[in-house]
């Protein structure tokens, strides 16, 4: 019997009662899978030290068997030209010409560049690299394939001008490839003696045949399979910078000119793709400008990547914003991925009455032990806001993170955690499902970083039971499960909203609560959530921060498709790849990506706490600070005896560690802030994060630097709004130790049964008391 596979998505994360979300499922080896719709509960399924794994099945009418099926998945982007009239279905001569910086030049397999070319029949034409990585045309018949190559072979991360043209009356044929490299612009400088050019001219044997639905692509080419119908391979990689095609036979001088910088000429122009135009200062979209008569532009598909520099970069201006004509280039992936585009296999209504909180959808298929599961999550909002309490789900690091491979991929990871990784069943079946995308911490196989990330394909790492192997311990969604278990032990009345609906509504998503809880590392956010947040305690909220590494990474969503979130990791952090020289901004806002720090918005300036190192070996306790006992602040810790707070929790055995988070006066932590409590003695797994350090010295690690510490910190704002912080990955995880009646946990029923009450806080009355005390 073949292995069963089951893998799904949804169109949505957050839904309302009463609304509807559609669902999309890809299965192998069944038609059939079991469904059955789970309010989800705890997910580390620790039974020694926690609860174990929970879930609640919930009656539905969707339960069940659900018909499913084989999907398939278009990998990678190109662009794809809207020509219903078959403008560029070209039966005599031509000449096509763009600029181009390949980026895997001799992958050993063919790359298009552009054409009308269908590679399952050989039919058509198309401008491309051949296996070797060398520029060359082919031309088929639906027979036979003809060609002309150049010369000389393409340098990974040049610039080039390339360009073809075709006299279908005599056969004759002339390949032309030029340099354009520049001080800036490519990988190498003018001083390496490479001699880049080649002219190759020869008769081909025949003229393309152009069967009218084949359709004109940047990028790639039409492909067939018996099974899944027409898709798109010979997917290119790098950067192509105003392509076009003339009906007329171009000779070298004009083509020649097009490489200084001057536009096509117009006799015989068919398409011109202005890849500069369109951008804004609010950005970008999908579609590419064509500029020539019959207004043929294009869509992107899978997002290529727009923003980037282009064949004639100075290097002067670092934004798009600045020099649109310099940031022409539009960078192309094989293996990039933002829509499975699936079938739809069912959509649900989600019944009034429901309870909020977060839901799956688990599909099962196979007999016995050889059970292949699949967990579909999303949350479920109330219509209208009912409780005093939310709990914001960090939606935005969890597509960050989505199916991140590292503990294959990332040689670090050992030294990093102090330990080798674990690899489990879950993960080898990510990693070998490369067609479902990567998360903003891999590269793709050209070596570039992923910066956009996508709701619509299977997150295999957001399955409830996941338990990160290389550091042990469950991370994002199932980690802030333990914060939901947290919340269902002690019967708290609590909405669950998503920070892409705090995106989506702004402060308008948060007034309705007196408190507003996050998870446990919310460390992606766009400028929208951000300042709802800020409004929200300016106007008298209270946000409870239980992570650590928080509103850390700029972010933003598609306009036109939120689904997507898309992030450049600058020249600061604690990055897994970092955007090349002016590809720093974003294509979806315009805005400028990177650590909010470097933006002036440091998370110490709503949270009091700020990234100050990660470990991910072990985790220490708090000691109470002089400040615990002041009486403003004592209330917080009231039936908690000792110094020490969280010395129990799931993630190492103690609730500070893994990433944390320290008060810093001098990056905006407010000046009247507490310090209820602060670990110490973290091992040299506890490197100091690297935009601390101007200069590296020895001792930036956890026995030797004081710096490296969480610390738990509380400060009141206006209208009695307050914001107290953990400054602790790992504190959401301590939650449920010891049967929920930690220390950890006890502290966190302290402030949120204070801050969801109306009026003055606990202690507030002797506020004035604070000049004093500093």
């Amino acid at each position: 019997m073949a292995e069963q596979k089951i893998f799904g998505y949804a169109d949505r994360f957050s839904v309302k009662e009463g609304e509807q979300i559609r669902f999309y499922v890809n299965c192998d080896g069944s038609d059939i899978a079991e469904a059955q719709l789970v309010r989800l509960i705890h997910g580390d399924d620790n039974r020694d030290d926690g609860p174990g794994y929970i879930e609640e099945e919930i009656a539905h009418p969707a339960n069940g068997s659900w018909q499913v099926k084989k999907q398939f998945t278009q990998l990678g982007n190109f662009l794809k030209v809207d020509d219903p009239e078959n403008r560029l279905k070209v039966d005599g001569s031509l000449s096509m010409m763009a600029f181009i910086w390949p980026s895997m030049p001799q992958n050993g397999v063919r790359q298009t560049i552009m054409g009308r070319w269908d590679t399952c029949t050989n039919e058509g034409f198309a401008l491309g690299i051949n296996p070797e990585g060398y520029l060359q045309f082919w031309v088929g018949d639906g027979k036979e394939v003809d060609y002309v190559t150049a010369e000389m072979p393409l340098l990974k991360h040049v610039w080039y001008a390339v360009g073809v043209s075709f006299d279908a009356g005599t056969g004759t044929t002339t390949l032309y490839q030029e340099s354009v490299l520049n001080r800036y612009n490519s990988l190498i400088g003018p001083a390496v003696p490479y001699d880049y050019a080649s002219h190759v001219r020869t008769r081909l044997r025949f003229r393309q045949y152009n069967r009218p639905d084949i359709p004109f692509l940047i990028g790639g080419a039409r492909d067939n399979h018996v099974l899944r119908g027409d898709f798109v391979s010979d997917l290119y990689a790098g950067k192509i910078d105003r392509p076009f095609i003339t009906d007329a036979v171009l000779p070298r001088e004009a083509m020649d000119r097009v490489r200084k910088g001057e536009a096509p000429e117009p006799g015989g122009l068919l398409a011109y793709w202005d890849t500069a135009a369109g951008y804004t200062e609010n950005g970008i979209g999908h579609d590419v400008a064509e500029t020539g008569p019959w207004k043929l532009h294009t869509r992107g598909v899978n997002h290529p990547i727009r923003g980037m520099t282009g064949w004639n970069w100075n290097g002067k201006n670092d934004c798009f914003r600045l020099a649109p004509d310099e940031f022409g280039g539009i960078e192309f992936h094989p293996d990039a991925i933002t829509d499975c585009a699936w079938d739809e296999t069912r959509t649900i209504e989600i019944p009034h009455g429901l309870k909020s909180g977060a839901y799956a959808i688990r599909l099962r298929v196979g007999p016995g032990r050889g059970i292949a599961e699949e967990y579909i999550v999303f949350i479920v909002r109330p219509a209208q806001p009912k409780a005093r309490l939310a709990f914001l789900v960090p939606l935005a690091s969890y597509l960050a993170y989505g199916n991140e491979t590292l503990s294959f991929d990332a040689q670090i990871v050992q030294p990093m955690t102090g330990q080798p990784p674990i690899i489990s069943d879950v993960e080898i079946e990510t990693y070998e499902h490369r067609e479902y995308g990567l998360s903003t911490y891999n590269h793709f196989e050209d070596g570039a970083g992923v910066c956009f990330s996508s709701l619509k394909r299977p997150l295999i790492n957001m399955r409830p039971k996941f338990r990160n192997s290389w550091m042990g311990v469950p991370w994002q969604f199932p980690a802030d499960l333990s914060i939901v278990a947290w919340l269902e032990h002690f019967n708290y009345d609590c909405d669950f909203i998503s920070d892409l609906d705090v995106h989506r509504e702004g402060v308008e998503a948060l007034a309705p609560y007196k408190c507003v809880l996050t998870g446990t590392h919310p460390e992606y956010v766009s400028e929208r959530m951000l300042d709802a947040q800020e409004d929200f305690v300016a106007q008298g909220g209270r946000l409870i921060y239980t992570g650590g590494n928080g509103y850390y990474w700029c972010v933003n969503f598609d306009p036109e498709e939120d689904a997507v979130m898309e992030v450049r990791k600058l020249d600061s952090g604690m990055r897994a790849w970092a955007a090349k020289p002016g590809e720093h901004y974003l294509q979806t806002t315009g805005e400028k990506s990177g650590l909010w720090r470097n933006r002036g918005r440091a998370p110490q300036k709503l949270l009091g706490v700020g990234m100050i190192a990660e470990g991910f070996e072990t985790c220490e306790a708090y000691r109470r600070m002089p400040d615990s006992w002041h009486r403003t602040v004592s209330w917080i810790t009231e039936g908690i005896d000792g110094e020490l707070i969280g010395d129990e929790g799931l993630a190492y055995g103690a609730a500070a560690g893994v990433e944390v988070d320290r008060y810093d006066l001098s990056l905006g932590t407010p000046p009247h802030t507490k310090i209820i409590a602060s670990s110490g003695g973290h091992t040299d797994n506890y490197v100091l994060a690297t935009e601390e350090i101007l200069y590296a010295y020895a001792g930036m690690v956890g026995t030797l630097d004081y710096r490296i510490r969480a610390d738990m910190i509380f400060y009141t704002s206006w209208n009695h709004g307050a914001v107290f912080s953990t400054g602790s990955i790992a504190f959401g995880q301590a939650l449920p130790a010891k049967g929920f009646e930690g220390t950890a946990s006890k502290l966190l029923r302290n402030v949120v049964d204070a801050f969801i009450k109306d009026g003055p806080l606990p202690g507030q009355k002797w506020s004035l008391e604070e000049k004093q005390w500093r």
